[in-house]
């Protein structure tokens, strides 16, 4: 059982709505109309958003309808979308060109809130769309739960410890994240209808110039807000979906859908060429971790993981190998606490890194997927996890910068969704989604 109405009479799909508004059965005002309206009545519950931005979506919605009838045939016209954050249209150029129509800015964690909380919405503190009493995960903790919770189809977020992943299992819908360096950050000649902009770029509609929205807890707080591993405090994620990387280079952006088909959608309006990109015939070798050799994930989430694992191979999308060597990543969280914090000494970072981009490599040179359980425990409570990181299993591969895809792998017994992490080489997002789609609509 469920607090939240989380059904299978969601609305359309990001590509369904699309094709409507293009073929002229639909039109977007009234998928922009239809999206608020849901807003309006759930998000009371569920905390998803910061900010609504109804009548600048009203507007671009009649842009959007103004464009089909002119014989424009967008990618994605006039399908409503979420964006992480109050930056979040800072990224969004190119959906905005292809058609999306930007709702309002998603929650994200906030001034003043324990990172645990994950997310601060306009009207108090974000929860899972299958327990309220249950984190939906972060930090795209917002996008995650409007997502799950049918009111936007789909919804941008950024990535640099697990943030699109973790929330995306937790939430029990498709998450992408992108290869690190795929997109360059949006231009402010797709802002939004309205919003103000100045040296920092895009800012919500109607924004005042100067420092904008919710800034992650501790981002701050310099070298004393990061612990060390197994601490009750734990990472944060500030960068806007898209934005420089910064010298760690751990951010990339991400989506999340209400399919896989979304998820692909979105790719090809965000990466240049990817529609031309081959995907190899399917099944493809790929091997199975539990732990990548150094988490101690629960039996559970493992289980549930594996499990679908077992669906992928009965649906002829993988077959699994073992690889030469067993894989044995060293824990990349104290690389990534070090990379950043301002002034650490990072040579153990850089030699972490180093190691299991070689060993990433080798794996890779016998297979073509890495299939892993998304995190290491079912959703946990407002209060926190204690003293795990949910990000065990996802980190390294932002270290790594590889592309990664988190997919619905079933329910706990606690009634939450966990998922299935894949991960390939640079650049095979089209695998990815190839695989993907063969279990989830």
């Amino acid at each position: 059982m469920t607090d939240m109405a989380v059904t299978d009479a969601a609305p359309a799909g990001a590509v369904e709505i699309a094709e409507a508004v293009r073929s002229g059965a639909l039109r977007a005002v009234d998928a922009v109309a239809a999206a608020l309206a849901r807003i309006a009545d759930g998000d009371a519950r569920l905390c998803a958003f910061l900010e609504v931005w109804a009548e600048d979506a009203s507007r671009r919605a009649r842009e959007v309808d103004a464009r089909v009838a002119a014989s424009e045939r967008p990618p994605l016209a006039g399908v409503p979308i979420g964006v992480k954050g109050r930056r979040g249209l800072r990224a969004a150029g190119p959906l905005l060109a292809a058609g999306c129509v930007p709702v309002g800015a998603t929650s994200v964690p906030g001034p003043g809130t324990a990172w645990q909380t994950w997310g601060l919405g306009a009207g108090g503190r974000t929860v899972n769309p299958w327990r309220a009493d249950r984190t939906p995960g972060g930090s795209s903790a917002g996008s995650a739960a409007a997502v799950a919770a049918g009111l936007v189809p789909l919804a941008t977020g950024s990535d640099g410890a697990g943030s699109v992943r973790i929330p995306a299992a937790w939430c029990g819908v498709p998450g992408l994240k992108l290869t690190t360096g795929a997109v360059t950050a949006g231009r402010a000649d797709h802002a939004a209808p309205g919003a103000c902009t100045g040296p920092s770029g895009l800012t919500a509609p109607g924004a005042s110039t100067g420092p904008m929205g919710p800034t992650a807890p501790g981002a701050s707080a310099g070298p004393s807000a990061l612990t060390a591993p197994g601490a009750s405090t734990g990472p944060t994620e500030p960068t806007a979906p898209g934005a420089s990387t910064g010298p760690t280079g751990l951010t990339a952006p991400g989506v999340l859908a209400r399919s896989v088909a979304d998820l692909a959608a979105y790719w090809r309006v965000m990466v240049p060429g990817a529609a031309r990109r081959a995907v190899p015939e399917l099944p493809v070798p790929a091997v199975w971790s539990a732990d990548l050799g150094f988490a101690e994930p629960d039996e559970e989430p493992v289980a549930l993981a594996r499990a679908a694992v077992d669906r992928l191979v009965d649906a002829g999308a993988v077959r699994l190998v073992r690889p030469r060597r067993p894989l044995r990543l060293d824990d990349p969280g104290p690389a990534w606490l070090a990379l950043r914090t301002p002034g650490a000494d990072l040579r153990d970072a850089h030699r972490t890194r180093a190691v299991n981009d070689e060993r990433l490599a080798g794996l890779f040179s016998g297979a073509a997927l890495l299939l892993t359980p998304t995190t290491p425990t079912a959703p946990h409570g407002h209060e926190g996890p204690g003293d795990r990181y949910s990000t065990a299993l996802t980190w390294a591969f932002n270290l790594s910068g590889h592309p990664a895809l988190s997919i619905p792998a079933g329910f706990g017994a606690d009634g939450c969704p966990v998922g299935l992490q894949s991960v390939a080489p640079h650049g095979a997002e089209a695998l990815l989604l190839a695989v993907a789609a063969t279990v989830t609509r």
